[in-house]
Order: C-alpha cells, then sequence, then structure tokens
C-alpha cells in the first residue's frame, strides 16, 4: 500500500467507528463479542487502542531502525508477551468501561488526525525505515516492519476486530 491508501483507509475506519458508535443502542455494546471475552463496549476501546499503539510506535520504529538495536528489543518483548496480554486485556476491558462511546470517538478522531498528519509529512526514507517487532504479541506484526507498514496495521487491527463485533 502506498500513503495515499493508508491515509484513506485510516479515515474509512474513522468514519466506520463513528458509524458504530451512533448506531449501538446500550443493549448493543453490553452484548459480548464474538471470539473475545469483551464486550462490544470493551471491544470498540480495544480498536481504538489499537491506533493509540501505532503512535506510541512510530518514534521508537524511527529511532531504533535507525541504531539498529531492534532485534534484541524486538526479542525482549516476545519474552514478556504475557504481561503484556494481561495489560491488554484489563486495559480494554477498564477503559471500555470507564470511557463513553462518543469519547472513545474523539480519542481516535484526535489520533487518527495526528498519525495522517505525521504519515503526509514523511519523507520516503522515514517511510522506508524498518525494525523488527515482537509476533507474538499481535498477528499482524511481522518481524521486520517499515514505518509505512506501521501506519497500515492500526486499520488491519480495526478490521480484524470490527469482524468480533455484535452490534
Amino acid at each position: 500500500m502506498d500513503q495515499y491508501e493508508i491515509e484513506q483507509e485510516m479515515e474509512r475506519a474513522r468514519r466506520a467507528f463513528r458509524e458504530l458508535i451512533d448506531h449501538a443502542s446500550a443493549e448493543d455494546l453490553r452484548r459480548l463479542s464474538d471470539g473475545t471475552r469483551w464486550t462490544n463496549r470493551q471491544l470498540l476501546w480495544h480498536m481504538v487502542f489499537g491506533y493509540l499503539i501505532v503512535a506510541t510506535l512510530l518514534p521508537l520504529v524511527r529511532t531504533l531502525g535507525r541504531l539498529g538495536y531492534s532485534r534484541r528489543f524486538a526479542a525482549t518483548l516476545n519474552a514478556v508477551r504475557r504481561p503484556f496480554h494481561a495489560i491488554n486485556f484489563l486495559g480494554s476491558s477498564a477503559g471500555g468501561q470507564i470511557l463513553r462511546p462518543a469519547t472513545m470517538a474523539n480519542v481516535l478522531d484526535r489520533t487518527i488526525a495526528d498519525l495522517r498528519r505525521q504519515l503526509a509529512t514523511s519523507s520516503r526514507d522515514t517511510l522506508e525505515r524498518r525494525m523488527h517487532f515482537p509476533t507474538e504479541w499481535d498477528p499482524y506484526f511481522a518481524p521486520t516492519m517499515s514505518v509505512l507498514e506501521l501506519f497500515h496495521y492500526g486499520t488491519q487491527h480495526f478490521d480484524h476486530h470490527r469482524r468480533q463485533l455484535t452490534l
């Protein structure tokens, strides 16, 4: 995918999220999702969280990709995958209960707007920079990923979990 396609898919996800929460009833949000232990409301927050992860990882990819220490970093993250999965589950459970869906949508709007700005202003060299990733953390993490591929990851994660919603 190129920059334009990734930018467009992020915008598609942002609009889809707004539509999902605008049409979900309180009962819909309390219903269990398909294939997770989360409710739809908790899973919606987890979908937002995927884009927050992208925003957090971008500086790491830019830095570690340049310095060449990413293999050890990814191995370390893979080694602590069990605590990560527990924190990921509990964080999405709590965030999904605490945050109102409208607040989640506002967080997603701001995050995607920031990611789109970063994508639009990144040089080709920056977008091609790569680092190793902890493949045991997420099925969409490849052994190495470029900055451009990381931008795409947010929507892959979003689309995967959108299919698990039971709204």
